[in-house]
């Protein structure tokens, strides 16, 4: 691994589920409900995904997740079920639902405190984002959040790209904080740094390699 940089790194970008927080507690009952109102309202039946296959998609961009776990409905009702899901969550989250990781709010005031500039690199859509970082009440300490807009900005990579390009930054001063592959591969991809979060929903062998790693969120105000 790396020597600390300090002075070197200028932004940390960071993943949310799995980096941030854990929806793990709420998301399969949030899945199976918006199913099954589907199901209810247009009289078709189709397969419940279980915990463990939506746990696995977790990381991924919102329209390949619901690919993978409903291929045999159209993309538009996939669209449809998708929406009622997020609806779901924010609701979920805004009454408590969800886990934050311990030590959230103080490791981003810490590293905000420092100087550093914090940005959000996630595969989940803008209110979901938005939500859990008012909710644990750290959105203040957030640069505006780029998401996946289907135009210019596909994938968790071109976010990565797209910070780079908005606050000039050498890609070797960027840090992407996150638990799933597709958080290394948009580090790897930009040539910018990347803290494995060994804490998040990664399984073994997921991760190819990481300059540094976090077993814990405050690990990061002791490294930074």
């Amino acid at each position: 691994m790396l020597e600390n940089r300090l002075g070197e790194i200028k932004m940390v970008a960071f993943d949310v589920d799995g980096t941030l927080f854990s929806s793990e507690s709420i998301i399969f009952k949030t899945y199976v409900q918006a199913i099954e109102e589907f199901a209810a309202k247009k009289g078709k039946l189709t397969n419940l995904p279980t915990h463990d296959q939506i746990m696995m998609q977790i990381g991924k961009p919102v329209r390949e997740i619901f690919a993978n776990l409903l291929p045999e409905l159209p993309e538009q009702e996939r669209e449809g079920i998708s929406s009622r899901v997020l609806e779901l969550l924010c609701d979920s989250i805004r009454n408590g639902g969800g886990d934050f990781y311990a030590g959230v709010g103080s490791t981003i005031h810490y590293l905000k405190e420092k100087g550093y500039t914090i940005t959000c690199a996630s595969n989940g859509r803008k209110q979901y984002v938005e939500t859990v970082l008012e909710t644990a009440g750290v959105l203040q300490y957030f640069e505006p959040i780029l998401v996946i807009n289907q135009e210019n900005i596909c994938t968790k990579g071109d976010i990565i790209s797209e910070y780079l390009k908005k606050y000039g930054y050498a890609a070797q001063s960027v840090i992407l904080v996150g638990d799933r592959y597709s958080d290394w591969e948009a580090a790897r991809q930009n040539k910018c740094l990347f803290g494995f979060c060994t804490y998040g929903h990664s399984v073994n062998g997921e991760i190819p390699d990481f300059d540094w790693k976090f077993d814990e969120l405050p690990e990061l105000k002791q490294f930074f």
